[in-house]
């Protein structure tokens, strides 16, 4: 009890409180995405009290100089008293900082402003949340006047499902018998299969890349519905179950690139072989190479996290990553798989399983590193009020309704097959200032990307949307 309180009054004189957020290994099993996010940060706060040796007999040597100082006193006058006790003073200060300053500089940069990052290269891979993702980019872009990566002509997509190339990007390529470098962007994020060498002709060298994964049984469960008129897999297949109970009697790789959604999409997003073995070699090597390309991977089922973290290494606002969830399936237009079914899935595709287990313990280890349980919580808190209270602003109901019952065509989201895409009414009467900012926070991905094409290239014919002039 003695050495406690000691201990405690140690803490109380130096002034120095350090909670440990000793990290944890993601739970064990094969399922880390079915498990909170507090089971994640549940760390114990303990309290850490500096108990250095040399700092106690530095402290034992200024106490125990009260008696000498003293002495020198009545010897040699007052002056010599303070100068030695500024002295001791300072060899005091200079152990403690010697022993802390790794403890302080976390929070000395905290307070240092950093200027926001606009160059930025989103990859968006396919039904994982990235339209969400792709709207507050193009806000972002818009509100702060930034050059976006546009597809060319009367596309809308930069050239998927082929790897990338920059000339896909409207205004890319200069013109002329002498033309000079690719014109470079500040933003990019519609959909492209990733092929680095091109994307760095028209992006900054200090470009921040970033992409988003999902938990591929529920990403498949969303793309056979979504695909299912389009992918030849689907297309014959009665159901998602069906397809699972015998995948290669429907499946066929001769099919080429109209089947990438229905196999491994993610891994094909990042322009990597969807048919490949699952080899562990492979793998690994794979993984490699995204983590030494992309500074952060987000995980959707824990899209509000990500945005914290996300504005957290971007130096952006609150608001500029506050968003309403965008190109979502109605609940009832996806049918969930059996406990069966999910197995199947996830060795259907092997490879998106890896890669989002990778990713999913590599994005819990920079939430802890960047934020910690007690401040991520409070900043996720923060950034659903926040959410709320737009909702309450913007929209006549907060929940979002089906796509075909929104009468303006500016808002009206791309309903594929049989699909029924989520979408938002706004309420009637809001101001101008406002009804801008609402707008553009429920505006498709279609719309906002001619809406940008217009902007950014007036003399050029204004992009077409066919499922809304039908």
């Amino acid at each position: 009890m003695a050495a406690r309180k000691q201990r405690e009054g140690m803490s109380q004189r130096g002034r120095f409180t350090l909670l440990d957020h000793s990290p944890r290994d993601p739970p064990p099993g094969s399922r880390p995405c079915l498990s909170t996010w507090d089971e994640h940060l549940a760390e114990p706060l303990l309290p850490y009290h500096h108990h250095h040796q040399g700092c106690s007999m530095l402290k034992d040597w200024l106490w125990g100089s009260e008696v000498e100082a003293g002495s020198i006193t009545g010897e040699y006058g007052s002056l010599w008293t303070i100068l030695l006790l500024v002295v001791l003073a300072v060899l005091l200060l200079v152990g403690l900082l010697h022993t802390h300053v790794k403890l302080l500089l976390p929070q000395l940069r905290a307070e240092v402003e950093r200027p926001p990052v606009t160059n930025i290269m989103f990859l968006k891979t396919h039904k994982t949340a990235s339209s969400t993702v792709l709207n507050i980019l193009y806000r972002y872009a818009e509100m702060h006047n930034l050059s976006v990566a546009l597809p060319v002509g009367r596309s809308f997509h930069l050239g998927f499902p082929w790897l990338f190339v920059a000339h896909y990007v409207e205004g890319a390529l200069q013109a002329g018998p002498h033309p000079g470098p690719p014109r470079q962007f500040n933003i990019m994020c519609n959909h492209l299969r990733f092929n680095l060498p091109e994307v760095q002709k028209i992006m900054p060298n200090d470009t921040f890349y970033f992409s988003i994964l999902r938990h591929p049984v529920t990403q498949l469960e969303s793309s056979f519905i979504y695909y299912k008129n389009c992918a030849p897999a689907f297309r014959a297949a009665s159901s998602l179950e069906a397809f699972l109970k015998a995948p290669h009697r429907f499946y066929n790789s001769s099919d080429g690139l109209g089947n990438v959604h229905a196999r491994n999409s993610m891994w094909f997003d990042l322009g990597f072989n969807n048919d490949a073995a699952a080899d562990d070699a492979y793998v690994r090597a794979r993984l490699v190479e995204v983590e030494q390309r992309f500074q952060l991977v987000l995980i959707a089922e824990y899209f509000d996290e990500s945005m914290v973290l996300l504005r957290r290494l971007l130096h952006w606002q609150l608001d500029d990553v506050v968003a309403f969830r965008l190109n979502a399936l109605s609940p009832h237009s996806v049918v969930r798989l059996s406990p069966q079914g999910r197995e199947r899935a996830l060795s259907w595709s092997a490879l998106d399983w890896r890669l989002y287990l990778h990713f999913n313990r590599t994005f819990w280890t920079r939430v802890r590193a960047e934020l910690g349980p007690r401040r991520l919580r409070a900043e996720v808190e923060q950034l659903r009020a926040r959410r709320l209270e737009l909702q309450t602003l913007c929209l006549e109901e907060t929940a979002p309704r089906s796509g075909a019952s929104i009468a303006d065509p500016r808002l009206r989201p791309y309903k594929p097959g049989d699909a029924d895409i989520l979408g938002y009414v706004l309420r009637p009467g809001l101001d101008n200032a406002t009804l801008h900012l609402c707008q553009r926070m429920v505006m498709p991905e279609l719309q906002y990307m001619a809406r940008l094409y217009t902007l950014q290239f007036p003399q050029k014919p204004r992009k077409s949307i066919p499922f809304l002039e039908n």
